[in-house]
C-alpha cells in the first residue's frame, strides 16, 4: 500500500478494538497493547502484532521503537490517570501524531497540554453523528475512526436500487468501500462485487475524509 502507516492502539476496548481492526484492514501496519491477556489474544490475528504489556511502564514502552510509528491512538479513557500518564510517556518516546480518548473537557484540556494532537470524547462525538444525521436522511450514522478514515451507514439511494455493486463502482466513483450490508435482521459483513442493492437495504461504508466529506455533499443536494 503506496500510503501505509504504521499505528499503535494501547487499550482494547470496543472504541480501541474497532480502531486497531479497521486500520489494519485498510493495509496500515498496527500494533496493539493491552494489559489483558484475553483482549491482545482475541485480537492477534486481526492486527500486525498484539502484545500484552502495561503501557505506563516507560521502561517496557521503550523496548518498542515507537519513535518509529506515525500515529499513536490511547484509548483508556476510563482511567484518567493512566490515559494521561501514557500520552506524555508516547509524546516524549517521539511518536509523530497523537490520539487519545478523553472522558470530559477537563481531562480533554488535560491531554492537549501534554501533547495531544487530538482528543476524541465518545459523548460529544455522538452529537457530530447526529449532526450528519440530520443533514441528510441517507446518513444513518457517521463515526470518525482517525483523522483520515471514517465510517458512514446509509440508506440505499434511488440510483442504485437494483444495482450491483460491481455496476455501481462506488470505490471509482466515490472513493469509499462497502464494509457490508444489513438487510433486516441479517448482516453481510463480506459483500461480494456480484450482490445486487435494494431500497431498504442499508450499507457500511469507509473512505477517506475527503471521499465522505464529498459523498455527503451529493447526499446533501439530494436530500
Amino acid at each position: 500500500m503506496a500510503n501505509s502507516k504504521q499505528f499503535v492502539v494501547i487499550g482494547l476496548g470496543r472504541f480501541g478494538e474497532s480502531v486497531a481492526k479497521t486500520l489494519y484492514s485498510l493495509g496500515h501496519d498496527v500494533l496493539a497493547i493491552d494489559m489483558d491477556e484475553d483482549s491482545v489474544q482475541e485480537i492477534s490475528d486481526s492486527v500486525t502484532h498484539a502484545v500484552q504489556m502495561d503501557a505506563t511502564d516507560e521502561s517496557a514502552l521503550k523496548t518498542l521503537g515507537l519513535r518509529n510509528f506515525d500515529v499513536a491512538v490511547v484509548t483508556i479513557g476510563s482511567n484518567i490517570q493512566a490515559s494521561v500518564m501514557i500520552t506524555l510517556l508516547v509524546k516524549e518516546l517521539g511518536v509523530k501524531y497523537i490520539i487519545a480518548k478523553g472522558q470530559s473537557d477537563l481531562h480533554a484540556k488535560v491531554l492537549y497540554k501534554i501533547g495531544a494532537d487530538r482528543v476524541v470524547l465518545p459523548e460529544k462525538d455522538m452529537g457530530v453523528r447526529v449532526a450528519h444525521n440530520l443533514v441528510s436522511a441517507s446518513i444513518l450514522d457517521f463515526i470518525e475512526l482517525s483523522p483520515d478514515y471514517s465510517i458512514m451507514e446509509l440508506r440505499v439511494l434511488n440510483e442504485w436500487n437494483g444495482k450491483t455493486l460491481k455496476e455501481l463502482k462506488l470505490r471509482s466513483s466515490y472513493g469509499i468501500n462497502i464494509m457490508a450490508i444489513k438487510r433486516g435482521d441479517d448482516i453481510d459483513i463480506s459483500p461480494k462485487a456480484e450482490d445486487r442493492l435494494s431500497e431498504d437495504d442499508i450499507i457500511v461504508a469507509i473512505g477517506s475524509a475527503d471521499d465522505l466529506s464529498n459523498l455527503e455533499d451529493i447526499l446533501i443536494r439530494k436530500k
